[in-house]
């Protein structure tokens, strides 16, 4: 598919620090780019240059073949880490502020009932729970019907539930077709939602492709995990990685590594065995957990 949004060798100086260096990207027409990357890697000045909110140093951005112009916001939309919305409002009435802002303007009762909505519409946005306040955010960052939905961590703080049923509202919008470059620190959210998966470090682009190809590119074994106590006064000799509540040991033989444990005397009921995980990639090319 063509690509909507490309960036070609973007490079992003400040004083002290060269946040983006020479980064290189390509975004397909409806697909959902999740990217990745540690505190510091230069993600959040690259979506902000993606955004057309900042200026590379060099290197350009282009929409659909063209370098961005003053109707590009107009064509995307953006839900923020944090959105100033303006107090005493309700939520009906944000909807109809943000949405006079715009010469395109997306159905409101759409939106409503799209993003869940109807519950609320009468209520002061300052008394939101969490995922009631992101589904509002998410219904005003679509108010203009944008071609590219940028969002950026959208879930944090959220709880489980409130975060899988914003997971069920972003599928949504990519079976409308609409293209979404995600940022956020949860694997799962990456992995579920996720057509194409970009990692970064030092401002760079380390990795590119599909969950799946990447981890079966870096990749061949599975990880075993015990209970701590299943370890206490026994010899292994396998190379064990101690964690906060259980150790590891990876392996690409599981069976030879199970009749090791077997021969050793070691309880299994408590045993998890588990594929490689983007937690397992982030450690391994960036040395840092997905979430530090």
């Amino acid at each position: 598919m063509p690509a909507i949004l490309s960036a070609d060798r973007i490079v992003k100086r400040y004083p002290r620090v060269t946040a983006v260096d020479g980064l290189s990207l390509d975004l397909e027409e409806g697909m959902c780019l999740g990217l990745l990357g540690p505190n510091g890697a230069g993600k959040s000045t690259t979506i902000e240059i993606l955004e057309g909110l900042v200026e590379p140093t060099s290197g350009s951005v282009r929409f659909r073949g063209k370098p961005l112009d003053s109707h590009y916001r107009e064509r995307v939309g953006i839900q923020f880490q944090a959105t100033a919305l303006q107090d005493f409002l309700t939520v009906r009435e944000n909807l109809q502020f943000f949405s006079s802002l715009y010469k395109r303007r997306a159905a409101i009762d759409e939106l409503i009932h799209g993003c869940h909505l109807e519950d609320y519409l009468d209520r002061d946005h300052r008394k939101l729970s969490g995922g009631q306040r992101q589904r509002l955010l998410l219904a005003i960052a679509l108010i203009n019907e944008p071609e590219i939905v940028f969002l950026d961590e959208p879930t944090t703080g959220l709880d489980p539930q409130a975060r899988r049923n914003f997971w069920d509202l972003v599928v949504g919008i990519k079976q409308r077709g609409t293209t979404v470059l995600l940022t956020t620190h949860y694997m799962e959210e990456a992995y579920l939602l996720s057509d194409d998966i970009a990692i970064m470090d030092h401002g760079k682009i380390i990795a590119r492709g599909t969950a799946k190809k990447l981890l079966d590119e870096h990749f061949s074994d599975s990880v075993l995990e015990l209970p701590l106590d299943a370890i206490e006064g026994r010899n292994l000799e396998l190379p064990l990685v101690r964690k906060q509540d259980c150790v590891e040991i990876v392996s690409s033989d599981v069976n030879r590594t199970l009749g090791q444990l077997l021969s050793a005397g070691f309880p299994l009921a408590q045993l998890k065995i588990r594929p490689r995980t983007l937690e397992d990639l982030f450690l391994r090319l960036t040395g840092a957990e997905l979430r530090a």
